[in-house]
């Protein structure tokens, strides 16, 4: 059998088996090295169709079950036609957007996809410029998240939202104390502190700048490359934001959008050889609000750890910190865990519960592709944009040490 278009012989093998697709792909090169008067165009186009085949049923493999960190939800995704609700979690979606990025062309699933995608205009919120833009795949995107959090740090811990910008959303808080009252007079009934956050719209934005030559890779190992590099530039500004960022232009971080006084901060001076001592640990401690302390945290900086904590002793000269050799945390300070983020500042110290820490990423990461900037040099432009935002959820769930001005 001839196939015109590659389109053509990937639909006469995309209900095939992987083996059987195989098995003809080794049919067909074998043809190709012993038949002078084979037909290499017809020949070509037909592997080009079973290698699509092939790619489109890994990738249906690959997203039968998948987990959203942004939602917290599994969703399953078996099929085009059962994602008409969430075109960009599909799997036709998702091989249609990297081989779009690629240069190659799309079978008929695949095409669809696309187009409802940006019929959707879900990319024009990120000011994109060319025809090779789309947001990037649920999956590739919780990958993404999920690479992050694997890291560690500060934003790992942090409550992740996904909602539209200028959302005015309520967040639960600890409850009232509870109060005596007067047998048989009547009880008032509680209502739940409740805080809100809204979250702005800032842009990330990096370029990637590749050889031409990444248009060879496979689908699968393009993903990897492009999910590897959002996570460490997109998602590494991300981490720093909650930490460094100013508000300006940008997502608040713990530093600027809290004010930090004598009423939620410790400072320092170093008494017993320039570090810090137990009674100042305990008096920030102190500092925390009820109800915060129940999955409360520190966080600080490599440096910070292991000079000023690491061989902190208490009044009974007992050591403070705990060591957790058993896993891949890396320890306890009085009970509580340690997160290490070195975007934190020298010399100072975060406690509190980063449940109360929020960052929201709007529509995920938009990534489009370009030649025209890198046209002499014969590479390819990769930008990805994010929009997105951080800030404190509840300010009194956090306490800072810092060591005072030398």
């Amino acid at each position: 059998m001839k196939f015109k278009t590659i389109a053509e012989a990937f639909n006469h093998y995309r209900t095939m088996s992987v083996e059987d697709m195989e098995k003809r792909a080794k049919e067909i090169n074998d043809l190709i090295d012993t038949d002078a008067s084979a037909d290499l165009e017809a020949l070509n186009i037909e592997l080009r169709g079973i290698k699509e085949a092939r790619e489109n049923a890994e990738m249906r493999a690959s997203a039968t079950q998948t987990y959203n960190f942004i939602t917290g939800m599994h969703t399953g995704r078996p099929s085009f036609e059962a994602t008409e609700g969430d075109i960009v979690a599909s799997p036709e979606y998702r091989s249609a957007f990297f081989k779009r990025l690629l240069g190659r062309e799309l079978n008929e699933g695949e095409t669809a996809a696309w187009k409802k995608a940006q019929d959707e205009k879900r990319a024009d919120a990120y000011s994109t410029v060319s025809e090779v833009a789309g947001v990037i795949p649920t999956q590739t995107l919780n990958e993404v998240i999920s690479k992050a959090r694997t890291m560690g740090g500060v934003l790992a811990n942090c409550r992740a939202f996904n909602i539209p910008a200028k959302t005015r959303i309520p967040v639960g808080t600890p409850l009232s104390a509870a109060e005596w009252n007067e047998e048989g007079t009547a009880v008032e009934s509680g209502e739940p502190s409740i805080s809100y956050v809204e979250f702005g719209n800032y842009e990330i934005i990096k370029v990637l700048s590749i050889s031409a030559s990444v248009r060879k890779m496979s689908v699968p190992a393009f993903e990897s490359y492009l999910t590897t590099e959002l996570n460490s530039n997109v998602m590494a500004t991300l981490a720093n934001g909650v930490i460094n960022g100013t508000g300006s232009s940008q997502g608040t971080g713990l530093e600027k959008g809290i004010s930090w006084d004598g009423t939620n901060s410790v400072t320092f001076t170093g008494s017993t050889n320039t570090k810090l001592a137990w009674d100042d640990l305990v008096k920030a401690m102190a500092l925390l609000k009820r109800g915060y302390a129940n999955g409360a945290k520190f966080a600080m900086n490599n440096a910070t750890l292991y000079n000023h904590v690491y061989s902190l002793m208490d009044n009974n000269k007992r050591p403070v910190f705990i060591q957790d050799t058993q896993t891949d945390r890396v320890g306890k300070i009085l009970g509580f865990e340690v997160i290490v983020d070195d975007y934190i500042p020298d010399n100072t110290i975060y406690f509190g519960n980063f449940q109360y820490m929020g960052y929201n990423m709007v529509d995920g990461i938009a990534v489009e592709a370009s030649t025209q900037s890198s046209f002499k040099s014969g590479r390819i432009d990769y930008r990805g944009m994010c929009i997105a935002d951080c800030k404190p959820i509840v300010t009194e769930a956090f306490v800072k040490l810092s060591k005072a001005s030398e």
